[in-house]
């Protein structure tokens, strides 16, 4: 087996009989390597480096088996150029560009790191991606003032909607990615992908996040994996977290605070001593089940602790290798296993998925989302920075992170009535409709294929799973605007679709996300919002009901229709809904009422601060009246 300082099998080759190099230097007895004479005591770790590299380069070029020589084992080379040819070649296809290989469909933090490289070339070769998230919880149980209503406005929305995001965790991210197949008119092909992710615990990382009991029971009822998301989720942090934790590995200023944390690496450490006490230099043993980003936290906890151990990941756990102090030092400065080298390691580790979303932001491909305002919410806490206080600031940086963002739930809800399509709300039932015979394109629309390793979405549905999800949004995005398309042209015979024209006909709904329960129907992330297009505010006088609250009034409606209740005065109440047909049938059921009175609401008639005004305005005026009149004099 060959020798390399850079994985260390000082004990291997010993074991096989072979005495190693790194022996002979210590023992500054002089040797061949690379046609060249040596001494232990000439020889740097970098001269080391370069003359191990340039024997095993000479060997494998001339010698077709296996080469043993100064106790140095080189493999042969393996024929297989042209077989790495033939494949790049058939995996570049009709694009002309290589496609990737495919990625698992559910990604934890063992397999997340290792596809980090296909997922981005998914994305970079991606026409548009699908979006989805699985939350922890959707709303806290505010008190009623702080509850989201049809009376606020967008910046009202946004800061307390913003207490609810901080709150609650990301449990899934799901993503599919549609790149259209060059040659082929309109056709796309999906690759969808299930992110497990859970919050960083490293150092003085050791985020708090509650549960809501309707969320959980909700994705429990779809069959979401629990153990994944808590026992093997992918870690991340936002920009603000990376700083402090950076700071503190690269000065070496950190420790464990996670009583979890600090208990299993107690054992480790009373492990690894145990051990230590008898073994010889030379010996190792494997610490098993530790893997991922908890593995660099182990082994920086045992290198810091132990000054004679040196540590390596491996995918059956990490090796625990007994080394003299002058071997350590040499590890510690070889290439790649520098302790700053080694530490940037560990950094790129926790990072976890925050690293592929830095990917996606460069990337800047469309985003599309159904109803997507919570899950933009969630992406800029999580692995961006704290949502600002600011609500402007936070339209500006969404803007800047995703300049393209289109939620089907706005786009479809505005041009439901005008096609004459039952009004559904769900992402499921969008996607059956477009997918069923009331579509006039259905035959003629966008073909979707699903990647391999999908093919489980192929015939079986799977809602409220983020990657099923993120599929259904790029698959209603792309059969809306295949519709938007044939209705542009009607009777001229329609271009041939493709990707940028069906971003043109969907441009007036581009950067415009669904807001639920607002004073405005959206937001508009690219300029200022959009005016209320809501119906007209309803003014209740209340007559011989004393004590009258909010809830009671709601409770009177809910019958008849669903309004927004806010108490104007102590016997008068607004009520706001977001039909038009419900305003005009409470006007038309409570005409006449005895006891309550309903009536549109006018600012300028109804407002308690234009009535305080008018009556303070009332009162000076009488008494300069009164002034002006006893200030006269008599004749």
């Amino acid at each position: 087996m060959a020798f390399c300082p850079f994985s260390d099998c000082k004990g291997i080759a010993a074991e096989q009989g072979k005495r190693p190099l790194i022996a002979k230097a210590e023992s500054k007895q002089p040797f061949t390597l690379a046609g060249k004479v040596f001494k232990g005591k000439h020889l740097g770790a970098n001269t080391w480096a370069r003359a191990v590299a340039s024997a095993a380069g000479r060997h494998r070029r001339r010698l077709p088996g296996p080469v043993a020589r100064g106790g140095v084992a080189f493999p042969p080379r393996e024929p297989f150029k042209a077989a790495a040819r033939r494949k790049r070649v058939a995996a570049r296809g009709r694009t002309g560009r290589p496609r990737p290989s495919c990625v698992a469909m559910d990604l934890g933090a063992d397999e997340f790191e290792q596809s980090l490289p296909l997922l981005q070339e998914l994305v970079l070769g991606a026409d548009f991606l699908g979006l989805d998230i699985e939350f922890t919880g959707l709303r806290s149980n505010l008190s009623r003032p702080q509850q989201i209503s049809l009376f606020d406005l967008p910046s009202e929305w946004y800061l307390k909607t913003r207490q609810s995001v901080q709150q609650f965790t990301i449990c899934q991210i799901g993503l599919s990615a549609f790149s259209s197949i060059e040659g082929e008119s309109s056709k796309y092909v999906a690759h969808s992908c299930n992110f497990f992710l859970f919050p960083t615990t490293f150092g003085i990382l050791d985020s708090e996040f509650s549960f809501q009991a309707s969320s959980i029971q909700f994705l429990n009822r779809y069959g979401f994996d629990y153990n994944k998301f808590l026992k093997k989720g992918i870690p991340y942090m936002n920009e603000e977290q990376e700083k402090t934790i950076k700071h503190s590995i690269l000065t070496g200023n950190w420790r464990v605070r996670s009583s979890l944390h600090k208990d299993q690496i107690k054992a480790v450490i009373n492990e690894v001593t145990r051990w230590l006490d008898l073994a010889e230099e030379g010996d190792w043993m494997t610490l098993p089940d530790i893997a991922g980003f908890q593995a660099f936290e182990v082994q920086l906890v045992l290198r810091k602790a132990l000054p004679d151990i040196w540590t390596m990941l491996r995918e059956h756990g990490v090796i625990v290798k007994k080394v003299s102090k002058q071997h350590r030092w040499y590890l510690e400065n070889t290439s790649c296993d520098r302790e700053s080298c080694w530490k940037e390691k560990t950094l790129l580790s926790a990072r976890g998925f925050s690293v592929f979303f830095q990917m996606l932001v460069k990337a800047q491909k469309p985003l599309v989302g159904h109803n997507m305002m919570m899950d933009l919410l969630h992406l800029h806490e999580k692995f961006f920075r704290p949502l600002p206080e600011s609500y402007d600031e936070f339209k500006l940086n969404i803007h800047n992170l995703f300049p393209i963002l289109i939620d089907t739930k706005n786009v479809t809800k505005d041009i439901w009535k005008e096609l004459n399509f039952p009004r559904v709300s769900s992402l499921s039932e969008l996607h059956d409709i477009l997918n069923s015979d009331l579509n006039p394109t259905k035959d003629s629309g966008p073909v979707i294929i699903h990647a391999s390793k999908c093919e489980k979405y192929v015939e079986t549905k799977y809602p409220h799973e983020a990657a099923y999800d993120a599929f259904l949004c790029g698959s209603v995005f792309l059969r809306v605007a295949h519709l938007l398309l044939w209705r542009v042209h009607g009777s001229v015979p329609m271009p041939e679709p493709s990707f940028p024209l069906y971003l043109d006909v969907l441009a007036p709904y581009v950067n415009q996300v669904n807001l639920i329960r607002a004073g405005v129907p959206k937001i508009n992330f690219s300029g200022p919002d959009y005016p209320s297009i809501r119906p007209p505010i309803l003014i209740l006088s209340v007559r011989s009901w004393r004590g009258v609250s909010e809830q009671q009034v709601y409770r009177e409606f809910q019958n008849l229709c669903k309004f927004d209740v806010r108490r104007l005065t102590r016997s008068q109440f607004l009520l706001l809904t977001n039909k038009f047909k419900d305003a005009r049938s409470v006007l038309k059921e409570y005409r006449g009422h005895p006891t309550l009175r309903v009536s549109l609401y006018r600012y300028w008639r109804h407002s308690p601060n234009i009535n305080c005004l008018l009556q303070v305005c009332g009162v000076v005026t009488t008494w300069a009246l009164v002034a002006f009149l006893l200030g006269r004099p008599h004749s």
